[in-house]
């Protein structure tokens, strides 16, 4: 099996060189000189374009950061879909807006070729380690095809429903998670300024009501957890620009659908005024800070 990889950024790369390790023929192509070198030095084969990494790809695998950058890949007569084998299976795992990744799938089953939407959680440690959890849109006979190449990068497989679910169950989970690392350091802070000690006050959190995976496994306040961007001044992790990114495909979802989703909204409001401060580097558990300014 021949694969092709686009996109080979801070997640594409580590998962790339997973497939590396187990063996497999992998064409690679990013626009990144350095990024294409390193693969390469892997044992990748270099391609010159997008276009030649899949014309003889039997499976292709993308990972680019918007929704633009998938449009502007897949789509029109310049696209991959319009140059590829006529059995070839596509994965992207990029995380985009739901109705983008339905168009670029009507597509593709217009051409008569087989595609999912495989965005994914656990980062970038995550990618490394290949224990990444994907989270599949599309249909059963394409994601069966996939599941072998997505089991050497990742240890989690999800079908969330057909073309577009997969982002719809990332972004819900975002959502989600930028609610509760903002209500975290929120009553983190509170805490901490009526005088209490911000790890016995995690403790008492994570055994009561209030618990959560931030407070029990990404600690937002620094030095109360070992190994957490919290510690190493919030650098690595998952970025507040991400993070801002994600909680507005959510609105958009919620827009679409005429949900209500005021939290969502609230939580994108904070994470675009912290990245205006100048965080949107720092991993997400950094929106601390926007609760530590004195008003």
């Amino acid at each position: 099996m021949h694969i092709a990889f686009i996109g080979l950024g801070n997640m594409g790369a580590p998962m790339a060189h997973n497939l590396l390790r187990a063996g497999r023929t992998v064409s690679v192509f990013d626009l990144s000189a350095a990024a294409m070198e390193s693969l390469h030095s892997a044992g990748a084969r270099a391609a010159s374009s997008a276009l030649a990494a899949v014309r003889e790809a039997d499976v292709v695998v993308t990972m680019l950061p918007a929704d633009r950058h998938v449009r502007e890949l897949y789509l029109g007569e310049q696209g991959i879909l319009a140059h590829a084998t006529g059995n070839a299976l596509f994965i992207d795992c990029s995380t985009i807006a739901a109705d983008a990744a339905r168009e670029v799938a009507a597509a593709a089953a217009e051409r008569g070729l087989a595609m999912i939407d495989a965005p994914v959680s656990g980062g970038t440690a995550g990618a490394a380690a290949g224990t990444l959890t994907f989270i599949v849109g599309g249909e059963t006979a394409a994601l069966e095809r996939a599941r072998p190449v997505l089991e050497q990068m990742g240890k989690n497989i999800f079908h969330a429903g057909g073309p577009g679910a997969g982002q719809v169950a990332k972004i819900c989970n975002n959502m989600l998670l930028g609610i509760l690392m903002a209500g975290t350091s929120e009553a983190l802070n509170l805490g901490v300024a009526h005088g209490l000690d911000p790890k016995v006050l995690s403790e008492i959190m994570a055994k009561s009501s209030g618990r959560n995976w931030a407070l029990e496994l990404y600690n937002p306040w620094p030095g109360v957890m070992d190994n957490v961007p919290a510690s190493r001044d919030y650098a690595g992790g998952f970025g507040s620009s991400l993070m801002l990114k994600d909680l507005g495909l959510a609105q958009q979802a919620a827009q679409s659908a005429q949900a209500v989703t005021p939290l969502g909204s609230l939580a994108r409001q904070l994470y675009q005024l912290h990245t205006q401060q100048g965080h949107g580097q720092q991993d997400f558990s950094s929106i601390l800070r926007l609760f530590q300014q004195k008003s």
